[in-house]
């Protein structure tokens, strides 16, 4: 028997962002999250299916005597920067966002080379699908080193770019007002605020005051 269709990816990631985007509106009206990081939530869904729009789906099932039949094994380079060249360039910009947002969201991108780590976790799962998807599905997909570099380069771009951000006054306010409560950045204003007060109390209380 030979089976072939094509699952796109409007199909699944648009009602999952549909609800997701209710889910958003409901929490924001009740109060439970503010309308700035409800927004980044949003933003981080929409950037996440945008992804694996371009990695993952469609999704190409073929089974029976159409199926490729290459071993798995075989579409891996596992050889980095040998086949390296200018459609490196994509993967990098494709995880630039992703640095960016890791410390507005979590609470462990406390350093590059922790955002470095989460990113390069994040395209290795990547990789992992499509190798999946091309053992069970028989898709054609095919498994890169060299993406999961440009992807790690791309991420670490992106760390850099917020962590200027954080130091420019007109886009720092507005980037602490949208990250979550217990994200790294925020994390760290607060240290950095209780270390400017520790310091000028102290400054205050060894001051001596001249007749």
């Amino acid at each position: 028997m030979d089976i072939r269709f094509q699952v796109d990816s409007a199909p699944v990631l648009g009602p999952a962002l549909v609800l997701f985007a209710a889910g958003t509106v409901i929490r924001v009206r009740r109060g439970v999250w503010d309308k700035r990081r409800g927004l980044l939530r949003l933003a981080a869904a929409v950037y996440l299916a945008a992804v694996l729009s371009l990695t993952v789906f469609p999704l190409n099932v073929t089974w029976g005597k159409y199926a490729n039949q290459a071993p798995w094994i075989d579409q891996i380079n596992f050889v980095p920067l040998l086949t390296a060249d200018i459609t490196m360039v994509p993967n990098v910009i494709m995880l630039v966002p992703a640095g960016f947002l890791l410390p507005l969201l979590f609470r462990n991108a406390t350093s590059a080379a922790r955002a470095t780590l989460m990113t390069a976790a994040a395209s290795l799962s990547v990789e992992a699908a499509q190798l999946l998807s091309y053992i069970v599905l028989n898709n054609g997909r095919s498994v890169d080193v060299n993406d999961l570099l440009a992807n790690t380069l791309g991420g670490l771009a992106g760390y850099a770019l917020v962590t200027l951000a954080l130091r420019a006054r007109t886009l720092r306010g507005s980037l602490l007002a949208a990250a979550l409560p217990r994200s790294a950045a925020l994390r760290a204003d607060r240290r950095r605020t209780a270390t400017a007060d520790g310091t000028q109390e102290a400054t205050v209380e060894g001051s001596v005051v001249r007749p």
